[in-house]
């Protein structure tokens, strides 16, 4: 009884800690790593903003906005990481407004890759020719029997209708949330079959996933074409993002609400997880915000006109000629 009483501390089932709280039982590590994060986060910061004057300078007005918006996916979660690091209770609204921007430059790099080529209309005529491949990740990688598809203003509509949804619905839901929440009906980490989290939560990784998939086809056909323009590293880097801002934290808050994680007062296990997400994701976006300035700084010049190439390995197939 008495080894239970000191193993069990009144910290571990209480809510996430006040700020001062945190402030005030910092020690000399704890001072520095903090400092050191809020560092990178502001650098990260002034980074975006010096990076979105160099864009309203240099880049042509058509791809100014979803090149900006691209740009700022790593600044600004890392930023909204920090306030959930040093304002524990405003970590859900903190991944909240972090989710609802990526959900947005999901659909911008789908529109970022149609104006590296011209725009939609030198898009279609580039495509003419050709059939698009569907059995691409996340949804249909292993669906080869599916049938090539041709390239038209329909078709083109869907790429982006299945990524828009995703920016508009996760808004949605996001708003949703809050209102549960304030009512007391929406908590993380409630996974009874009654709680509103085990219903909103899967059905937003649902549309994540058809969201993905337009972006996922277009990149798999237009990386030839953008190569000169690193669009493959540029992918890598969005799929880093989302890799480490969704399934990281993901894992890491699954881990602390079984109780992997050890409760450490003031933290309880489950704001113990959240704390050790938000502190990793400052860093990793930190990094990210340095390579993606190098992948994005460059002269914004037309292609030129496509060269007929058969050897040319598109993911497209061309169509038979008519009789």
């Amino acid at each position: 009884m008495n080894e239970s009483n000191r193993t069990i501390d009144p910290s571990c089932s209480d809510k996430p800690p006040l700020a001062i709280d945190i402030i005030l039982k910092l020690d000399i590590f704890g001072i520095i790593l903090y400092s050191v994060l809020t560092f990178m986060a502001a650098v990260s910061m002034l980074v975006f903003i010096e990076e979105c004057i160099y864009i309203y300078r240099k880049v042509p007005s058509n791809k100014k906005s979803v090149i900006i918006w691209v740009n700022g996916a790593a600044p600004v979660i890392g930023t909204m990481s920090c306030l959930g690091m040093w304002i524990p209770r405003a970590t859900m609204f903190t991944d909240m407004t972090s989710a609802c921007y990526f959900a947005v430059v999901v659909f911008k790099f789908l529109i970022m890759m149609l104006e590296e080529v011209g725009g939609d209309e030198a898009f279609l005529r580039r495509a003419a020719k050709h059939k698009l491949k569907i059995s691409t990740g996340p949804c249909c990688c292993c669906c080869l029997c599916l049938p090539h598809v041709t390239i038209t203003r329909g078709t083109l509509f869907l790429l982006k209708l299945g990524s828009f949804q995703f920016a508009l619905l996760k808004l949605v839901f996001t708003i949703l949330s809050i209102v549960l929440w304030t009512n007391g009906k929406f908590d993380l980490a409630d996974m009874n079959i009654t709680g509103a989290a085990i219903w909103i939560n899967p059905f937003v990784g649902i549309l994540t996933i058809i969201a993905l998939w337009p972006v996922a086809i277009t990149f798999m056909h237009l990386r030839v074409t953008l190569r000169t323009l690193k669009i493959i590293p540029k992918y890598a880097m969005y799929q880093l993002v989302l890799i480490l801002s969704q399934l990281q934290s993901a894992i890491i808050n699954i881990l602390a609400l079984n109780g992997t994680i050890a409760c450490t007062p003031p933290f309880s296990a489950a704001a113990r997880g959240y704390m050790m997400s938000q502190q990793l994701l400052i860093l990793e976006m930190f990094i990210i915000t340095l390579v993606t300035r190098l992948l994005y700084r460059r002269q914004y010049e037309p292609l030129p006109e496509e060269e007929h190439d058969d050897n040319e390995n598109t993911k497209m197939v061309a169509l038979p000629e008519s009789a």
